[in-house]
């Protein structure tokens, strides 16, 4: 039995929740991919999962295995990236992820300049407004907006991001500019539901304290740029970060409001996982691409 090809088999049972589902990734029949398992929990004489209609669970004794078998796996990779100079030279694939719009405005310009000058590299954005797992994703690096909850992951703050609030000139003739945050619950407003801008929140000036305001949408959308589309064509004031907006407003077709009462700006990282040894391409692509990406957004708030 090839151990470290069982171990592979049986991390893409557990990640991909099926023995059929990992049949179909890795391209098997159902009855390979089982077996290799079954003679893998017949090696070390236990019971790694509980297998029932729905789906796979690990048993307290498969879960520490898996655990030691990524592991163990990882080292493995780096060995043989180590041995094909992945680590010596900056050659390979590297997997970014970042969020839609930011993606397209300020890291694929990087990215573009980076790859002219790294012929031996390739790279895949995966482009999400919701936070990627790096380990399920097998990605090298992503770009996250918004405070970062505490884990094992290597941080690098690359910039911060206004929350700012905006409308088009004739919706506010019609509707008049709002001077207090309370005139924002009487107005139709679009609202870009994202973890770090719903709800609306505030800051009152002369106290510091934040607040919620419960404005009414009369859009929601999913994605910022549409919200600023929206609020263009006039159907209401939107929150949105500031770069999400520079355009519209330079271009005359939205106002900022309400910038006295606007929150601490919204901090942006690069984050990657943890190791030992970092592949030179990915070391390469972080100090070619922070200093890029402080200067882009050093138009938008604090450095």
């Amino acid at each position: 039995m090839d151990r470290l090809e069982a171990m592979a088999m049986l991390l893409s049972a557990v990640d991909k929740g099926s023995l059929s589902a990992a049949a179909r990734e890795l391209r098997i029949p159902v009855s390979t991919l089982t077996r290799r398992v079954t003679d893998l929990e017949a090696h070390l004489g236990t019971r790694l999962l509980t297998r029932t209609t729905r789906k796979l669970m690990l048993t307290d004794a498969g879960v520490a295995y898996v655990a030691a078998a990524r592991r163990i796996l990882e080292q493995v990779n780096d060995q043989e990236r180590e041995a094909t100079g992945e680590f010596t030279a900056p050659r390979g694939e590297l997997v970014i992820a970042a969020p839609v719009q930011f993606g397209r405005l300020h890291v694929l310009p990087i990215i573009n300049e980076f790859l002219s000058l790294f012929p031996d590299i390739t790279i895949k954005l995966l482009q999400s407004d919701r936070n990627i797992d790096l380990v399920d994703a097998h990605a090298d690096l992503a770009i996250r907006i918004g405070e970062l909850a505490d884990s094992s992951m290597i941080a690098t703050r690359v910039g911060y991001l206004r929350p700012t609030v905006c409308a088009s000139p004739a919706f506010l003739k019609k509707y008049g500019v709002p001077s207090e945050l309370d005139a924002l619950t009487k107005i139709p407003c679009v609202v870009f539901n994202s973890p770090y801008l719903s709800p609306w929140r505030f800051r009152i000036s002369k106290t510091g304290k934040v607040i919620t305001v419960p404005v009414e949408p009369r859009l929601q959308v999913s994605a910022p740029d549409t919200a600023v589309d929206a609020a263009v064509y006039g159907i209401g004031a939107t929150l949105v970060l500031q770069h999400d907006s520079a355009e519209a407003v330079r271009e005359g077709r939205l106002e900022i409001l309400l910038q006295e009462f606007e929150v601490e700006p919204v901090p942006v990282h690069m984050i990657h996982v943890s190791r030992n040894l970092m592949p030179i391409k990915l070391r390469r692509f972080i100090d070619f691409a922070a200093p890029k990406l402080r200067e882009s957004l050093s138009q938008f708030g604090k450095t």
